[in-house]
């Protein structure tokens, strides 16, 4: 049976640190091991956050969404700019022979708007890569169906063991690294 990858799907209640240990990952691994991908943070005034920006792995940036956005795709109180966020998509090297692991924050809600992202995930999903991805807690049939994939090590963080996890996920993804250049894939 051909290697399938890492499939790791983090899911967890907003708050509970999937970004935060993400971006710990991100950083852990930079230097070692070649990624692809993007993670989202919060735009925020004092008191209240305005929307978010993705940041991709080699630095660029753009708004995903914000609350004075002008656009018909809304989820909750957020504007989603589906154009700027799919152009953000093309310019990142996900399927390039040099990407060892594959960073998503988040498939959620606002990402699953977008056609071109849904398709992005399936073909990643069922390609050879490895993929670490935060992944809604509570979502969509898309969502809900990709947690529950054949190969998908769906793991739920909380306060408890967020600690453990990046240990825990970073150790795993330069083994699987260090396998996978010693081997020649």
């Amino acid at each position: 049976m051909a290697d399938s990858g890492l499939k790791i799907l983090i899911t967890g209640l907003p708050g509970s640190g999937k970004t935060t240990l993400v971006e710990s990952l991100i950083q852990e691994l930079q230097g070692n091991t070649m990624m692809a991908g993007f993670f989202t943070r919060e735009i925020r005034e004092p008191g209240q956050r305005l929307g978010f920006e993705l940041i991709t792995i080699d630095g660029n940036r753009a708004v995903l969404s914000h609350v004075q956005l002008k656009t018909p795709f809304r989820v909750g109180k957020y504007g989603v700019d589906l154009a700027t966020f799919e152009h953000l998509l093309d310019n990142i090297p996900f399927t390039h022979p040099a990407t060892e692991l594959v960073i998503l924050d988040e498939i959620g809600k606002m990402e699953c708007l977008s056609e071109k992202f849904r398709k992005l995930v399936t073909e990643l999903m069922d390609s050879q890569v490895n993929l670490l991805a935060t992944i809604a807690y509570y979502g969509t049939p898309f969502i809900e169906n990709l947690k529950s994939r054949p190969g998908v090590e769906l793991i739920s963080i909380s306060a408890e063991n967020r600690d453990r996890l990046k240990n825990e996920l970073a150790a795993r993804l330069q083994k699987r690294e260090s396998l996978r250049t010693k081997s020649g894939k």
